[in-house]
């Protein structure tokens, strides 16, 4: 893998029947994914659930790369291999997650801005010395109540082209990530309306810090009706909207869209991927950076204890294999 320059790794990252597992998970959302199953959230038991997906065999047909949290790009597995090597033994990318969390918008109520750019070239230094070729931070942009502000979307934006860039002088792909949250009662317009307006604006900030576009992905949410919206947007509606909006704001020069699930259900999040990818070709790959919608089978089948490791390794492989099919546009629900 060393011989490979950045625009080989983002085209690897959407290779053909591939997509990322985010198991980036920070220490306070893990805690919570543990709670979920009634496991205490220890270094050990952290450790146990990761390699558990790590080291499932025959899922590296279809994850091209794993994103990590700093802990995690530190432990090794129970053979001693430090989780990276472990990974790139398989033909698996590590990644690693860079930011510092959403924080308070100073002089804006309620709004988000993504922190982590104080000492991130030094940091990025050391991830590439543990492994790490690629790299991610996320944005979040709600919308109510006359959010998002054009300042909440200008700031991230900005961070974000500053981390792209940091990345990209450090030799590690950045995987530029502007969520906008499902979390909310507006409709699939209002929601296109925001993500037209935020990739618009991420855009701009990309290519004014000098970012190379095709040495990054992005990943996006879909074009989606907020989760309490009492009209829900169809499997068809969202795939279109979302290509649409997506046509209209990222350069053809980008490689891949790997789609975050942002809190939908592993076969819903699959549906809309199989839909968008049966739509035709189209000037960038159209794959998946999944967290919850990879992961979450796996997680209530394994219940935190050593003799479900072999089944939850079936459920990841089995999840794994639904969403490669959907990148594909190959998935079909009796795949289920």
């Amino acid at each position: 893998m060393d011989e490979m320059d950045m625009e080989d790794i983002a085209k690897a990252l959407v290779a053909p029947s591939k997509g990322i597992l985010a198991a980036d998970e920070s220490t306070g959302t893990i805690k919570k994914r543990l709670d979920s199953i009634n496991t205490e959230s220890t270094e050990d038991t952290r450790r146990a659930y990761r390699e558990l997906l790590f080291t499932t065999e025959g899922v590296s047909d279809y994850i091209s790369g794993v994103i990590l949290y700093d802990e995690t790009i530190r432990q090794t597995a129970s053979d001693g291999r430090p989780f990276g090597k472990l990974l790139e033994a398989q033909g698996i990318i590590p990644g690693i997650k860079v930011d510092m969390g959403a924080k308070p918008l100073a002089f804006s109520d309620g709004e988000l801005v993504t922190e982590g750019l104080d000492g991130l070239r030094e940091r990025l230094a050391e991830y590439s010395r543990l492994g790490a070729r690629f790299a991610k931070w996320r944005a979040v942009i709600g919308i109510g109540d006359g959010a998002p502000s054009q300042y909440c979307i200008d700031t991230n934006a900005h961070a974000l082209a500053r981390y792209a860039a940091l990345c990209q002088e450090a030799n590690i792909v950045p995987i530029v990530e502007p969520e906008v949250l499902m979390d909310g009662d507006h409709n699939i317009d209002e929601c296109y309306a925001v993500t037209e307006t935020t990739l618009k604006t991420v855009f701009d900030e990309l290519y004014k810090q000098r970012v190379v576009l095709e040495q990054m992905l992005l990943k996006p949410n879909m074009v989606i009706s907020g989760v309490d919206c009492p009209i829900q947007a169809d499997i068809e509606e969202v795939a279109t909207k979302t290509l649409y909006c997506f046509e209209q704001t990222v350069p053809a020069a980008v490689p891949g869209i790997v789609f975050l699930s942002g809190g939908q259900s592993e076969q819903r999040a699959t549906e809309h991927l199989n839909s968008m990818n049966q739509m035709g070709k189209f000037p960038w790959e159209i794959s998946y950076s999944f967290g919850r919608a990879l992961q979450a089978s796996a997680l209530s089948t394994w219940q935190g204890k050593e003799a479900n490791i072999a089944a939850a390794k079936a459920a990841f492989l089995h999840r794994a294999k639904l969403t490669s099919a959907a990148r594909d546009g190959e998935y079909s629900a009796d795949m289920e």
